[in-house]
């Protein structure tokens, strides 16, 4: 796992600092309350190489048993195009985004719709349609 990046802004975008937005998640010190920041605090795990949490938030029947996360991937920015349910209130959810990365000299967007469910007060992440 990356560093903690400490006091700096966190890499979703959302204008927090890491350890008052993201950080707190990673932590185990809070969880997430709506399917958005779940998935926002997902592509942070994902740039920080945070493996164990992005398991952890994996809804459990479909998880893998492990992850190989590519150190050489980067991911430089993350933008909600939308979600559609997800509240605090609310039993499911989805969230489209798009992730822009670099891998080398390759840059590229993940687009993707997630589906994301909440049982026993906590959200997980269920599986997502890639999107052209």
């Amino acid at each position: 796992m990356a560093e903690d990046p400490g006091p700096e802004n966190c890499m979703c975008l959302s204008g927090e600092q890491y350890r008052l937005c993201c950080g707190r998640f990673h932590s185990g010190g809070a969880e997430a309350a709506t399917a958005e920041q779940l998935m926002r605090s997902r592509y942070s795990a994902f740039v920080l190489l945070n493996g164990s949490y992005l398991l952890r938030t994996w809804h459990p029947k479909e998880a893998p048993a492990n992850l190989d996360l590519d150190p050489d991937l980067q991911w430089r920015r993350l933008d909600i195009v939308s979600t559609s349910r997800g509240g605090p209130l609310d039993a499911e959810g989805t969230v489209e985004f798009k992730a822009w990365f670099r891998h080398g000299s390759e840059r590229g967007t993940h687009h993707e719709v997630s589906r994301f469910v909440r049982e026993d007060g906590r959200w997980y992440y269920v599986d997502g349609k890639i999107l052209a």
